[in-house]
Formats: C-alpha cells, sequence, structure tokens
C-alpha cells in the first residue's frame, strides 16, 4: 500500500520503533526497530489489537475503545508500554493519519523512549511557550552576532525593545568598548565551540547609563550537519547580588583603607571616595566644628546650627567651582536634611521630585555642587546619616543619588547605616588622636624655651647657639624630647638635651616636669654630677607617684635619658654628666670630629650608680653637638651606625668655616635625616668663644679686715678701666658687703673677681663650705643686712660650691 501523510506528520530524524494500524485499531505492520525496543517479534503482533502492549495512557484509553485520533491529527502522547519480558517502558508516541490510494485511512505510531526524546521531540508549541515565559533572558544571535529571536525577559536587560534589537549587533543594547569586549567573546563561542558559562560582568547600557550587572551564558547553535546556526544566550540581571558583594568588599576595602588611619581629613576623604559610587552619585563628610564650644548636646544630638566643615567629597561629576571645598565650612538651614539629621540624631531620606525645588533645597545650604548635581541629574533622593560615636555627635554623611540610579532600597538604607557605624569608628579613633596630638603638641610647645639666646652670639659672643626640633608626627605623635640653653653664674652656659621614654601627652607632661626640675636645680648651681643625682631621685619619687593598682604608667619619667654640660668661657673648659644618654659630639677648628667619652652610666630611675663627669679644655671656635638618640636613629638605624652619620654629616660642614651655627645645623639636621623619622629628633650646637682676658679682673686677698678698703679700691679702678663708671657706687657696696662677709664668716685666702660680659659679675672665693643666708634684720640689730644689700642692688645673686670651698656672686645690669 502505498501511503503519505495527509497533515503534520514530520519524518522521524531519527531512528524510531514504527507500528501500523488500520482503522479498527488492529496492528497491520511492526518495524524491527519496534521489535528491539519491545522485545515483540512482528509476525505475532501482526492483527493484534493495540492495548496487546500498551498499558496506560489517553492514547490507549481512545484506541482501546475503537477511538482514533481525528483526521489531520498528529499529535505527540505519553504512554507505557509492556516489554515482552514484562517491564514497563514510558514512550513518546506520535500519532499521524495516513491514507493509501484508494483514500483508506490508517494510523502510523512512531515510538521512542521517553528518556531519548530531545526537546524538539516534544510538542514545539510548549518548547516556544516555556522559552518565552523563561524568567530568564534567552536570545539566538546569528554568526554575524545580529539578534535573531529574544524572549521577553531578555527584552527588560537593558530597557531597550524587542523592535530596537531584533537584527541589531550588540551595539544597541551595550555601549560601543562593552559591545567590542563581549563580542570578542562570543566569537571565540562561535570558533571553538567551547560554551562560555556565567560570565558575569558589570555595565551601563544604552538604556541605562547608571549601570547593571549581569550574568551572560553562551553556547553554539549546531544544524543537522554540524552547520553553525548561531549563538543561544542566557542572560541574568544579577546586580543585586552583584552590590551585595560590592558591599562586603566595600567594607572589608574601607576597613583596610582606614583601619590604620589617624588623621581626620584623609579618613574622611576615603569615606566619601568609598561611597561614591556604590552608594550613590555624590557623597560628603561634614564633621562638627570643634573649634565651636557645645557642639555637642548630652544626649548625642548636635545643636542645629552648629557649623560645619566639609571634611570630604566625592562626586560623579566635576566639582562646581562655587561649592564648598575640602576645608571649607558649610552652612546649613534649620529646615535643611543634614541640619534635621544632625539635631534629631537619626537618619532622614528626602525624596526630591521636582528638580527645581531639590535645588532651592541644596543651595539653601550653600551647596553649590549639589544644587548642580539636582539640576543636571534631575530628581534625586537625599539622605543624611549622623555620624556618632561614644564620645558624642562627629558629624553628618550625605549622599546624593540621581534619577538615573534609582531610589534608595531597604537592604540599601541598612547598609549606609552600618557603613556610617564603620566609618564613624575610625572617624572618632582618629578625632581622639588628634585631639590628644594637638594637646600634647600645645603641652610640649609651651613646655620647650620660647627665648633661648638667639641663634647666632649669645651671652657676650661667648656662644652661637643654633637648633633644629623636629616631632615625629607619623609614627608616635608628640614625644617627650627636649633642650635648653641655661645661663649660669660666672659668665658660663649650660646646654641641656634630654628624652622621656613614650609619646603623647604624658610624656610630653613629664618632659615639662623635668625640664622644669633641671632649670631649678641649674639655678642652685649645682655641679653636673650632683644635678643628675638630684634629678634621679626625683624621677624615683615621680615613678611612685604614678603607680597605680601596682603598675607603673605605659609612658613615666624612668628610663629618661639626659645629658648636662656646662661652659665657662673663662677658663675655656666643659665639664658634662650624661644619664644613659649618647654623649656630645665636638667639632674642632681643623675640622676633627670626636664623640666625648662619658663615663657610662643607666638612664634616670633605673639604678642608682655613681654618675661621674668629664671635664676637658676646649679651643676657641669649638662646636659642641648634642641631640636625641631620634636623630641618629632615624630609618631605623643602630646607635652606632647613626653616629657614624653624623660624624660625616659634621666633617663635611667643617668645610664651610665661614658658615654661621644656623646654617651648619641646618646642614646636618638634612644630611643626618635622609630617612623618615622614627622618634622625635633634637639637634642643639653651640660654638664657643673665649672670654678675653681684659675682660676677666682677678684679686688675692688675704683674710684680713683691711682687705675690704683694698677691694673698694681695686673694684674702682677696673671699673674706670672698663668705662662702668655708672655703676661705681653700686658696685662698691656690693663688694664691701661681699668681702666683708667672706672676711667674717668664710676661709682665707680670698678671691675678688669682676667679669665684664652682657652683665657685671661680682664674685668673693674662700674656701668654706658655709652657705650665706639672707636673713631679715630687726630695727636694732647691729648686723644681718649685707646681703639684703646685695640682693636689693643686684639683678641677681646667688652661692655655688667649687672643690676648694664656695663662691659668692652677684650680678648687674650694664647701663
Amino acid at each position: 500500500m502505498a501511503s503519505r501523510p495527509e497533515t503534520g506528520g514530520a519524518a522521524p530524524s531519527f531512528e524510531a520503533a514504527l507500528v501500523m494500524l488500520n482503522a479498527r485499531g488492529l496492528i497491520t505492520a511492526w518495524s524491527d526497530r519496534a521489535e528491539e525496543l519491545l522485545g515483540y517479534a512482528g509476525p505475532e503482533m501482526l492483527r493484534r489489537p493495540v492495548d496487546s502492549f500498551l498499558v496506560s495512557g489517553d492514547l490507549v484509553d481512545a484506541l482501546g475503545e475503537g477511538g482514533l485520533p481525528g483526521r489531520g491529527a498528529a499529535r505527540d502522547q505519553y504512554v507505557v508500554a509492556r516489554h515482552r519480558d514484562g517491564r514497563r517502558l514510558g514512550l513518546i508516541v506520535r500519532v499521524s493519519v495516513l491514507f493509501d490510494d484508494d483514500g483508506a485511512e490508517a494510523r502510523l505510531l512512531q515510538a521512542l523512549p521517553a528518556e531519548q526524546v530531545p526537546w524538539y521531540g516534544v510538542d514545539p508549541s510548549a518548547v516556544r511557550r516555556l522559552l518565552e515565559d523563561a524568567p530568564v533572558g534567552v536570545a539566538v544571535l546569528d554568526p554575524n552576532l545580529r539578534c535573531v529571536w529574544l524572549n521577553d525577559a531578555q527584552t527588560r536587560v537593558g530597557g531597550v525593545s524587542r523592535e530596537q534589537r531584533l537584527g541589531q549587533g550588540l551595539d544597541a543594547v551595550f555601549p560601543p568598548a562593552q559591545a567590542a569586549e563581549l563580542g570578542a567573546r562570543i566569537r571565540r563561542v562561535l570558533e571553538t565551540g567551547v560554551p562560555l558559562i556565567d560570565h558575569e560582568f558589570q555595565s551601563g547600557t544604552v538604556a541605562d547609563p547608571a549601570g547593571r550587572a549581569y550574568s551572560a551564558s553562551f553556547a553554539r547553535l549546531q544544524g543537522p550537519r554540524n552547520g553553525v546556526l548561531g549563538v543561544a544566550c542566557l542572560v541574568l540581571d544579577v546586580t543585586e547580588r552583584w552590590r551585595s558583594r560590592q558591599r562586603r568588599q566595600l567594607m572589608s576595602d574601607l576597613g583596610d583603607r582606614i583601619e590604620d588611619s589617624l588623621d581626620i581629613a584623609r579618613t574622611a576623604q576615603s569615606i566619601a571616595h568609598a561611597a561614591v559610587p556604590l552608594l550613590g552619585d555624590y557623597a560628603a563628610v561634614d564633621l562638627l566644628d570643634t573649634t565651636v564650644p557645645g557642639g555637642a548636646l548630652p544626649d548625642g544630638r548636635a545643636r542645629p546650627r552648629v557649623p560645619l566643615r566639609r571634611a570630604g567629597q566625592e562626586s560623579l561629576r566635576p566639582f562646581s567651582a562655587s561649592g564648598p571645598a575640602v576645608g571649607d565650612e558649610v552652612r546649613t538651614g534649620p529646615s535643611s536634611v543634614a541640619a534635621r539629621a544632625l539635631s534629631e540624631g537619626r537618619e532622614l531620606l528626602d525624596r526630591i521630585e521636582e528638580p527645581a525645588s531639590g535645588a532651592a533645597s541644596a543651595e539653601q545650604d550653600t551647596d553649590a555642587h549639589l544644587a548642580a548635581l539636582v539640576r543636571d541629574f534631575g530628581p534625586h533622593s537625599l539622605l543624611a546619616v549622623p555620624i556618632t560615636s561614644p564620645d558624642g555627635v562627629l558629624g553628618v554623611m550625605s549622599v546624593a543619588r540621581a534619577s538615573r540610579s534609582g531610589p534608595f532600597t531597604e537592604d540599601e538604607l541598612l547598609f549606609v547605616q552600618q557603613f556610617t557605624a564603620r566609618a564613624a569608628t575610625a572617624l572618632a579613633r582618629a578625632h581622639r588622636y588628634s585631639r590628644e596630638h594637638a594637646t600634647a603638641l600645645a603641652l610640649q610647645q609651651s613646655l620647650l624655651p620660647h627665648r633661648l639666646p638667639p641663634r647666632g652670639p649669645a651671652r657676650g659672643s661667648l656662644l652661637d647657639v643654633a637648633w633644629r626640633y623636629l616631632p615625629a608626627d607619623t609614627h608616635g605623635g608628640v614625644g617627650g624630647d627636649w633642650f635648653d640653653v641655661i645661663p649660669l653664674s660666672g659668665a658660663r652656659t649650660a646646654l641641656v638635651v634630654g628624652d622621656v621614654v613614650g609619646h603623647g601627652v604624658h610624656a610630653a607632661a613629664t618632659m615639662g616636669r623635668l625640664r622644669t626640675a633641671v632649670q631649678t636645680l641649674a639655678a642652685m648651681d649645682l655641679a653636673p654630677e650632683e644635678l643628675l643625682a638630684n634629678l634621679d631621685d626625683l624621677v624615683v619619687r615621680l615613678a611612685e607617684d604614678e603607680t597605680v593598682d601596682g603598675e607603673r604608667l605605659r609612658f613615666g619619667p624612668v628610663g629618661t635619658t639626659c645629658l648636662y654640660l656646662v661652659y665657662d668661657p673663662v677658663l675655656g673648659e666643659c665639664t658634662a654628666a650624661g644619664a644613659g644618654h649618647p654623649p656630645p659630639a665636638l667639632l674642632a677648628p681643623d675640622g676633627t670630629v670626636t664623640f666625648l667619652d662619658l663615663p657610662p652610666a643607666p638612664p634616670l630611675g633605673v639604678a642608682t650608680l655613681p654618675i661621674e663627669p668629664v671635664r676637658w679644655k676646649l679651643r676657641e671656635e669649638s662646636l659642641l653637638v648634642l641631640f636625641t638618640d631620634g636623630l641618629i636613629t632615624c630609618g631605623g638605624r643602630d646607635l652606632g651606625t647613626g653616629m657614624t652619620r653624623l660624624s660625616e654629616a659634621l666633617s663635611h660642614t667643617g668645610r664651610h668655616p665661614g658658615s654661621s651655627s644656623d646654617e651648619l645645623c641646618g646642614r646636618v639636621a638634612a644630611d643626618v635625616l635622609d630617612q623618615p623619622l622614627w622618634d622625635d629628633a633634637a639637634l642643639l650646637m653651640a660654638r664657643t668663644h673665649a672670654l678675653s682676658a681684659d675682660r676677666v679682673a682677678r684679686w688675692d686677698l688675704p683674710t684680713d679686715p683691711a682687705v675690704v678698703t683694698l677691694s673698694r679700691e681695686l673694684a674702682m679702678r677696673q671699673l674706670a678701666e672698663w668705662g662702668l663708671e655708672e655703676l661705681a657706687f653700686t658696685t662698691e657696696l656690693i663688694v664691701s658687703e661681699m668681702v666683708t662677709n667672706a672676711v667674717r664668716y668664710g676661709k682665707g685666702p680670698l678671691t675678688l673677681r669682676l667679669i665684664h660680659h652682657d652683665v657685671l659679675t661680682c664674685e668673693v672665693f674662700d674656701r668654706s663650705n658655709t652657705s650665706p643666708r639672707l636673713q631679715n634684720a630687726r630695727t636694732l640689730d647691729e648686723g644681718g643686712r649685707g646681703l639684703f644689700l646685695v640682693a636689693r642692688l643686684s639683678k641677681r645673686w646667688g652661692v655655688r660650691h667649687t672643690e676648694p670651698g664656695k663662691v659668692v656672686w652677684a650680678e648687674q645690669e650694664l647701663p
């Protein structure tokens, strides 16, 4: 029988089991493939009803009742068949209507195992509905990457309509650079046949420039003879997943960026930079002006009219020239979002519907850049979040989002709160550090000498002094280094450098206490070793006072190092003693550099060991160099390497004999400090000059009361030679009283010495260790007024002890 299909009976593109039925539903033909699939031989199945091997299914029920599919029908049905060995098989059966030449009807059954039926073996309309209604974007591109088909979900990717995509390339959806990069990846899929799975990328589109994130998979489509038909594309919008991952990464990056930052401005700018563009198109960090008292209320809320200062800002568009710059004051109106967020102590979201009102609101806050953002980008949302910490309100962070970026979602609002809380922690830490650092710096600067001898000749050209003090702010903040130049009696000068262990306010305060103690002890004219011994006792007592619950404070006075040096221009010699401090350097006039060999001694308060002095002669124009260890240990150098570096720098400066001490000091500091400072560095340099012999007069006198008259005469003649007749009367009285006391209460022989430098000094030496005391003589007392007259007539007076005895001295201002 020559049969032909009338309709819908597409020939199978795979080997199926074929069964022919007559109009009564009896089997008239059984193919070899049917025998292989079901186990029944053809002869035994002929003339048998169809339900002899079909067990269930709509087709079985219809055929079992003698019913057949209608004319022109060709349907795919799922049925259960019985194998000859009793097994049950799921089959997909297609029934087609056939007619012979005489017009007699027959039915052709094409059967395949259900697990082997590909998608195109199922009803095409069901497959099409599946693809068209799928929530995943699906598109088919031809070999030239032109879109030939796409479902509804794909039209929502990028916001470009179906009509604008069909027949167009990737540049109809993506910007040129993104389209080129994505096209190169798809062409590799076309060439290699290797699918590209879950390629995630973030890009703006033609209709959505703000940018979304997508996950795309591409697979090559092939025809019956492996001909390349195009590429199937599956695209998912994973923007929320991408943003969630970006937020986590942002929090991590923000933590890394600001974790160790102790600078408020740098921290605030890092926060604003991190917020754009992930959180919005514009972000600003405004902090309360801490110079205004009462900036924070007790309950943590800020006063609505407290001035703010712009600490950081970031924007997707260029900043407006008229807008506030970093460091400028930002004035906020009481109804502005930022002011209300500060006063209410909570985040506020302002959804602006009209650009004009948004620009007016921004201009009310005098933020011209924000106003321009609103005008250019249209309606937007403005979010203001107060920056609060346990210390109180620090400021407010404002984030503006243009309409093209979409409104803030609830998740984003929550994330902004978490972001601001993390930022507040860093800002509070930086704020506390800055406050402490400013306090410590102010304290240290107030405690350092402000009225040192001016740079250049000092004390009647006896010393040419220069200094440098360099705090290492970037590492430990303010430290406890100090230096001092203290005028002493007898035209002598004390040079002091010291270093308290640690940094910060406590170290600076300890430094101030010790510096004051040194000045007090120096005023007593103590020898260097005696002064340091007394200072050591003081440090031990301070350490006992600063013990809390059996533990010492972190930066106490114990471990302080100090060097005390006294220069005597009359004798041309120096006496020095140190406690754990680097020795001074000496640059001789011939350019030779030596470090003075001080006897070793521990730092103050560490051990009670004797401190021994060293005395040596100095040549004219020698350069004394005192320093703290921060100078020679910059960049992590050890002390030996640092001292070698200092020696080389001093040798180099010695080749410039005509330079001033200040110029030499600057060169030395620049040469030695060629690496970052790890500690504060103090450098004190003094060029020595001897007092000329004609400025000193000395007489040895016996312990005879008659010598008082002689001493007055000698003093008057010397004053006449120096042209100081204006001081004759007061000097005569001072010399008379001082010599009289020495004759009465001292031990001979006596020495009278006059020194003419920046003051006139009268000194009387004797061999007694008994110190005279100033007394308040009564009206009828015959004595006790000598030292009172000396004190009234002189600028200052005092007593210093020497090896053979003591010296009583008095100084007068020159006319």
